[in-house]
């Protein structure tokens, strides 16, 4: 029996989105040099690619943000908000992407949204997005697995309606965080900025080939669902940490972590072990950027998924 073929719209309009985090500086430079070499507007026979640099004031400053976390400001609440001559530069800027983009779940938006992110996490390259049945985003993270045999590439699922999405990517018919470390924020290395640049160009090659009529064929693939956030253990009363990420822990992104296996290392010298119910894959191991956020480690539940063949739609 054939298999079926999931026939879907061209990608007409793409867009490539970096420095959200002005300190993550693989994305920003990744904009600067697009934007340097091409325009703002990149368009063929084919694909149209807008270069975005998100959030120019953070990265002119060399912050993550000036006030407040650019991407948590792309729910269907905050877009929709009043605002004042006292709104956060975040919130309104967020109002301008939703804009140039957008608007966030409407006909109009762009077809693709690609966001450009590092942590300092051990993570490798990693696909971020809210759905993990958007077959578009799940054949690239394929295409990107087979065209980066030497570099670990793996599917994060947030499983978060998209009215309470966060994130800047979520403001696309599709759309992704591109999310690549180890990379300490305000640095930028090499072999990270290289990995990112490939990253990309697969992306936007398999767009080329699949609005040219190409069809990739479905199987199964990994991704890892989101379960929950574990915070860094804490005085009762002054709410300060008191612990850090366990050595047998650290830099062990996406290896299992099973009940009574080590987790944190209090300052006083004591093992403290995960008393989780289940193993779960731990992810953003120890991120800088999260110590605001109250997050130590993320843990996640890896799932296989069938994926079907996908194809440009025939008029």
């Amino acid at each position: 029996m054939e298999a079926k073929v999931v026939y879907l719209p061209k990608l007409s309009r793409v867009a490539v989105c970096g420095g959200t985090h002005g300190n993550e500086l693989s994305g920003v430079y990744l904009v600067r040099e697009r934007l340097k070499t091409r325009k703002k507007v990149e368009e063929d026979e084919l694909v149209s690619v807008m270069t975005v640099m998100s959030n120019p004031r953070a990265v002119q400053q060399g912050r993550r943000y000036t006030e407040t976390d650019l991407n948590r400001c792309f729910t269907h609440a905050t877009l929709s908000s009043s605002t004042s001559d006292k709104t956060p530069y975040e919130i309104v800027r967020s109002r301008e992407l939703n804009s140039q983009l957008g608007p966030k779940g409407s006909p109009k938006a762009v077809d693709l949204i690609c966001d450009l992110h590092n942590t300092t996490a051990n993570m490798g390259l990693c696909l971020i997005s809210y759905s993990d049945c958007d077959w578009i985003c799940l054949h690239i993270f394929r295409y990107l697995q087979s065209s980066m045999p030497d570099t670990p590439v793996r599917y994060i699922h947030f499983d978060l309606p998209i009215g309470e999405a966060y994130s800047l990517d979520s403001v696309g018919k599709h759309g992704f965080a591109i999310e690549i470390g180890p990379q300490p924020h305000g640095v930028v290395r090499s072999n990270i900025y290289t990995m990112m640049q490939q990253g990309v160009q697969h992306m936007l090659d398999w767009v080329h080939l699949f609005n040219s009529g190409t069809q990739f064929e479905g199987g199964a693939v990994d991704l890892y669902t989101m379960v929950k956030n574990v915070d860094y253990p804490r005085d009762r009363e002054t709410h300060n940490i008191i612990a850090a990420v366990h050595p047998q822990l650290q830099d062990r992104d996406f290896c299992l972590l099973h009940p009574n296996e080590p987790l944190f290392q209090t300052f006083s010298g004591e093992t403290m072990t995960y008393k989780g119910p289940e193993p779960f894959y731990p992810f953003f191991i120890n991120e800088c950027a999260y110590y605001e956020k109250g997050i130590a480690l993320s843990l996640a539940r890896r799932r296989n998924v069938e994926i079907p063949s996908i194809q440009l739609e025939r008029k």
